[in-house]
């Protein structure tokens, strides 16, 4: 597994790179679509290799742990066999998760314990039991324990919590590279930079854990709903302290805007449920402004869903048909809607990687980014 820097536009921090795994070829910058349980909701794994052109999706630990659990992913050979996916893949330790569940978890030394949303039973995560869970997993790329802060979220508990962190993540490094991959094919340890929206943290962490970089860096605790301003200034403060060498990863991120915006400034790669979530909901992301097509205006428009769109079904369907679907709780529109949302996300990233070579990007994501975020 390595990474190869291939170019950098004069005019931002954006960056054009190749990922290389076990399971092929992942060209930067990139958006990994979210299949936080085996499945990317909605979309068949073939829809996803040849009609999205998917180049690495997402799996969570938390949820894989808990269904279907390691003994049968271990029996199935591993999450690759087990959806039948070849392409590469990367899991969320379950940290964000385990944050999430405030009321039902507790943060100390050893670990979090924590309650599960399915039935109330205890579990332990600690760096050791999330770093063999991974393995049994059998993503490419795993990412370390950390505990995700809340926002807003005072600077002597985001010191603590960034601490704790990086005892952990000492320990993640560790057990991995005291034990090995089960599936005959490498795996990479992502470390994860925390520290809230306080520059001295973030400062602090990405020197902290660049340490344990191996191969890439991911970006955490950003989007947890602090205003874009202030992800936007972390997120060019950590990677202007980076090694250049080296991918990096924010998670959970975000709008097309954010993520135009994010890739001028330096980030790599992006995972976030909002294609396929806002897609279930009827909410349409295209060139010309996001769309509801829930709304009455849609009804006897029969224009394309969105005639730019690089996949043949949104140009086929059109969005009085998909308005339909939707108002008859037809669960086919939910998945029309969800295949187009993520190949727009993909189709973006991809052109945003090809204005980077030509020299154009600033300009393009200047351009574009205030009509991404208008509503039609």
């Amino acid at each position: 597994m390595k990474f190869e820097l291939e170019h950098s536009d004069p005019q931002s921090q954006a960056r054009v790179g190749t990922l290389q795994t076990a399971h092929g070829q992942i060209p930067t910058p990139i958006f990994m679509p979210v299949g936080t349980i085996g499945t990317v909701k909605g979309v068949h794994q073939k829809e996803l290799s040849e009609d999205i052109k998917a180049k690495i999706i997402l799996g969570n630990t938390y949820h894989l742990y808990l269904r279907p659990g390691t003994e049968l992913l271990e029996k199935a050979g591993g999450l690759h066999q087990f959806m039948n996916w070849q392409g590469p893949i990367l899991t969320d330790s379950g940290g964000f998760q385990v944050f999430s569940l405030a009321h039902r978890r507790k943060i100390k030394e050893e670990g979090a314990t924590f309650a599960s949303h399915i039935d109330g039973s205890k579990h332990l995560f600690s760096p050791e039991g999330v770093m063999d869970i991974q393995r049994s997993i059998g993503a490419d790329i795993i990412m370390a324990f950390d505990e995700c802060t809340p926002y807003p979220c005072d600077y002597r508990y985001a010191k603590k919590s960034m601490e704790l962190t990086h005892r952990w993540l000492k320990r993640c490094y560790t057990r991995f590279k005291e034990t090995e991959p089960k599936y005959g094919y490498p795996q990479s340890l992502f470390p994860i930079v925390q520290g809230s929206v306080y520059k001295d943290l973030r400062l602090k962490s990405a020197e902290t854990v660049a340490q344990y970089a191996d191969l890439g860096i991911a970006i955490g605790g950003l989007s947890v709903g602090e205003p874009k301003e202030e992800m936007y200034a972390m997120t060019d403060l950590v990677c202007s302290q980076l090694p250049t060498d080296k991918p990096r990863y924010l998670m959970g991120v975000g709008t097309p805007a954010n993520i135009l915006e994010c890739i001028a400034l330096g980030v790599d790669m992006f995972d976030c449920v909002m294609p396929t979530r806002n897609a279930r909901h009827g909410l349409i992301f295209t060139r010309k402004g996001k769309l509801n097509i829930k709304n009455k205006k849609w009804k006897d428009d029969f224009s394309p869903i969105d005639e730019d769109a690089p996949n043949p079904t949104s140009r086929q369907h059109t969005k009085a048909y998909l308005r339909h679907l939707f108002t008859v709780n037809e669960l086919l529109g939910m998945q029309i809607a969800t295949l187009h949302n993520l190949s727009f996300y993909l189709e973006l990233v991809r052109e945003a990687r090809e204005r980077i070579l030509d020299g154009s990007f600033r300009a393009w994501k200047d351009e574009l980014v205030p009509i991404l975020e208008q509503k039609r």
